[in-house]
């Protein structure tokens, strides 16, 4: 099933960060698409949730050097 998420991130702080964490996001199997602002500090992410789970995007933000 496809859900939707939004997540507040710290620690970004440019277009780099958002690029920087999009990139390791994407790699995640069953996530669809991510878009990150680091002016709202915030990542939407659309993901097939029998192939991910929140705990496995959130560690994913935090190993990128984010806090979620």
């Amino acid at each position: 099933m496809i859900e939707s998420l939004t997540l507040a991130v710290t620690d970004m702080k440019c277009g780099g960060c958002e690029t920087n964490i999009t990139k390791k996001l994407k790699v995640i199997s069953g996530v669809i698409s991510v878009v990150a602002s680091a002016r709202n500090n915030e990542i939407s992410i659309e993901y097939n949730n029998e192939l991910t789970d929140i705990d496995t995007i959130k560690a994913t933000i935090i190993e990128a050097g984010f806090g979620v």
